[in-house]
């Protein structure tokens, strides 16, 4: 006898340590422990789909139309009329919401895209082809607004490049006699420099003086407008000859863009072909080029692009002439296309302002952009179908446009309203949250 006492198992019984006993599921008890099942690729991928940003931004379409219609329904007269005695015959004014909501979609669609109200074929997609010619500045503003929001920068200042474009072209091209060939490409040319020329001034003062862009657009807006005013009001200047209104001369017909498909399409001319130009170079110029690598990388962060050496204050520069270029495009779309009988201050239309929407609404992505110009197009070319035939006022159309861009700043809002699976931000946030407060309260 050695002495030697045996080790104790599990449960007080003599035998193996615990580590080298079996476990209680395997191969030795006959027990095969249960295998949780991997999720199906079908459930990650229909997660994936539901938090990305484009069913965001689709649903936040969805959600402003859903609004747009409860506002029509509630200016709507007849609805109004019926609600009075809704307890007593409610199938009223149920049916006069749905008339309401119905009629005036159906009119946005039949404005917008196809109106089968009439029998010729051409009448019939005339709407569309009014839709793709109120989008083009739309799209090229918005291009404008995209790329300096990809380099970090706000750029408020379409409306002030837009107006400086349209002067820039009328000093210069208006009084010439050329052949079209060459004026209409000039007039474009002249046009885009005088944009790039306004936005590169924002660029540069911010590159040397740090000054906000914000601050230095809104107030290059103002300067815009009031000179492009004086100038209109001004003999021998913009002002038409012969003439005392505030307005220039009406775009030479050498220097107006041609109907793309002939007169039965008036609002769709050659300015939508540059805008698609447009977009295939912004796309080439973020997305290819060493350029829009630095342009990207200096939004992403200025330090570290700075620290590896891109010199940040020239891609200010650089991002404020494209963006200034584009607007410029932008209104060259209005005073070769869409308003050739002259212009004044306002001739931008909102347009400015408007290409911030655009820009938002297609993430800041040059299609993106090109879908959400043609949706804005089509609201605006709907709007009018609205007002003929419902009634319904065109200030409605404008409420669901902010409504589009205040679902869009809020995805967690739209993720709750459709009940959408939340990101991985939002749900790291969320235990962030949960572990402070544990914290706290302990």
């Amino acid at each position: 006898m050695s002495g030697h006492i045996p080790s104790t198992g599990a449960n007080g019984n003599p035998g193996l340590p615990p580590e080298q006993l079996p476990t209680a599921s395997g191969a030795l008890t006959g027990h095969t422990p249960a295998e949780t099942p991997a999720p199906p690729r079908t459930n990650q991928f229909l997660t994936e789909l539901l938090r990305s940003s484009w069913i965001t931004t689709v649903l936040a379409v969805v959600a402003a139309m859903i609004v747009g219609g409860i506002l029509m329904a509630a200016t709507n007269d007849q609805v109004r009329t019926t609600s009075a005695y809704f307890f007593a015959r409610p199938g009223d004014m149920l049916a006069a919401i749905w008339n309401s909501v119905y009629g005036g979609y159906e009119a946005l669609f039949r404005g917008a895209v196809f109106n089968s109200r009439v029998a010729d074929f051409g009448a019939q997609i005339r709407p569309l082809t009014n839709t793709l010619g109120f989008a083009a500045p739309l799209i090229a503003a918005g291009l404008g607004v995209a790329l300096a929001f990809r380099v970090g920068l706000f750029n408020i200042g379409g409306r002030g490049q837009i107006l400086i474009a349209c002067a820039f072209a009328g000093l210069v091209t208006f009084n010439l006699d050329l052949p079209m060939i060459i004026q209409l490409p000039l007039t474009l040319i002249v046009g885009i420099a005088g944009g790039a020329l306004w936005g590169g001034i924002v660029g540069l003062l911010k590159a040397r003086t740090g000054a906000h862009e914000v601050i230095l657009t809104i107030m290059l807006n103002y300067v815009a407008y009031y000179l492009v005013t004086w100038m209109v009001r001004t003999p021998g200047l913009l002002q038409r000859p012969a003439g005392d209104q505030p307005i220039s001369s009406a775009s030479p017909a050498n220097a107006q863009f041609p109907e793309l498909f002939g007169p039965q399409f008036p609002l769709l001319d050659l300015g939508f072909v540059f805008v698609i130009a447009a977009t295939v170079f912004v796309w080439w110029l973020m997305e290819r080029s060493s350029l829009g690598f630095r342009l990207r990388a200096v939004g992403e962060n200025p330090h570290a692009a700075r620290a590896a050496g891109i010199s940040v204050p020239r891609m200010y520069v650089y991002a404020m002439l494209f963006a200034g270029g584009l607007a410029g495009l932008a209104g060259m779309n209005q005073i070769q296309g869409a308003v050739t009988t002259g212009f004044d201050g306002l001739i931008d239309s909102g347009i400015g302002f408007d290409a911030i929407t655009v820009a938002l609404l297609g993430r800041s992505r040059p299609w993106g952009v090109f879908a959400a110009g043609i949706l804005f197009g089509a609201l605006k070319s709907g709007s009018f179908t609205m007002q003929a035939s419902q009634g319904i006022p065109v200030d409605i159309v404008l409420v669901v446009q902010a409504l589009i861009v205040l679902f869009i700043a809020a995805p967690p809002l739209v993720r709750t309203i459709f009940f959408l699976p939340k990101s991985e931000a939002e749900r790291a946030a969320k235990d962030r949250a949960k572990a402070a407060k544990k914290a706290v309260a302990a």
